[in-house]
């Protein structure tokens, strides 16, 4: 009787699953096809987080990435979620208007890479693929203005979409391993201009007890030490982007000074399609700020080359 019912259970998946993919407009054909290659990316993704070997790792990459054009050039591809691929984080707008891929590959303990790309959602592919070009990026990242193939790499794990006249942008929330003893958070913001990805944005905004300007960022950056972790988030219930004030000591390791978190938050409130700077969140020192679990973080393997 049980294996009857576990049949039965089986087929009703099996049916409900194509019924919802047909409504969305994937035929099973190309149901079919992006099982198969699920499988297949799952398979490299893991293997370009988990093997021990470098050679094997970038091959992984190399092939994990034409293999992932090949599935979405499957005609309304969008809406297949890809759940079985757990080491790439799938993120996507709140009008479902695109969706962003990024994934880490860990080069040795001073050295990550990272790759991505924008989906948009039609039924014929449109993808735009993100470049990491930090080794050649200049000091002002934090006003630079970067186009899809110039990109500051990190694993996304949210975004928060803004709307800001009569148009939309959205804050791309990251993690960057960064180097050995430094970890970096980035909220980046990305918009389209003439239909193409353009990441930065001066929506950040400092002002002095007056009101007066005092400086713009067009995206955020926090270095902290890898020996800890902070949060960085918006929080939906207090309607906050939030992050830990950090604080500088000496490494311990005697490399330089680098940054803890001290037990206070900080962050910017949202107001007219710009985010005001505002030093202080709350008044009592909290443990940890609210916050919604990064994708990827916490795990003990070395996707962040620190098990941390």
């Amino acid at each position: 009787m049980k294996r009857i019912l576990i049949i039965i259970v089986l087929v009703v998946f099996s049916i409900t699953t194509k019924t919802v993919f047909a409504q969305s407009g994937i035929t099973s054909e190309g149901l079919e096809k992006l099982k198969a290659a699920e499988d297949s990316l799952g398979l490299l993704a893991y293997a370009i987080i988990n093997d021990s070997l470098e050679e094997n790792r970038f091959g992984s990459v190399r092939a994990f990435i034409p293999m992932l054009v090949s599935a979405l050039k499957t005609p309304n591809s969008f809406h297949y979620p890809f759940e079985q691929i757990k080491s790439v984080s799938i993120q996507y707008a709140a009008d479902s208007t695109f969706r962003v891929f990024t994934w880490q590959l860990y080069v040795d303990k001073d050295t990550y890479r990272y790759y991505g790309a924008i989906q948009m959602n039609q039924r014929a592919l449109k993808l735009f693929p993100l470049i990491d070009r930090y080794d050649g990026m200049k000091n002002e990242l934090e006003q630079a203005t970067l186009k899809h193939d110039e990109w500051y790499g990190s694993v996304y794990y949210n975004i928060k979409s803004v709307q800001l006249g009569n148009q939309n942008y959205h804050l791309l929330f990251g993690f960057d391993g960064y180097s050995f003893f430094k970890k970096r958070k980035v909220v980046d913001v990305l918009s389209f201009e003439d239909g193409q990805p353009l990441f930065g944005k001066a929506v950040f905004i400092n002002t002095d007890s007056n009101g007066v300007v005092l400086s713009t960022k067009s995206r955020l950056l926090f270095e902290y030490t890898a020996a800890t972790s902070i949060s960085c988030n918006y929080d939906e219930t207090l309607e906050l982007l939030i992050f830990d004030h950090l604080r500088e000591i000496d490494n311990e390791f005697g490399k330089g000074k680098v940054n803890i978190p001290d037990g206070t938050y900080e962050g910017y409130e949202l107001k007219d399609g710009k985010w005001y700077y505002k030093e202080k969140i709350f008044h009592q020192v909290l443990d940890e700020a609210p916050r919604p679990e990064p994708v990827l973080e916490g795990r003990k393997k070395t996707i962040f080359g620190d098990g941390n």
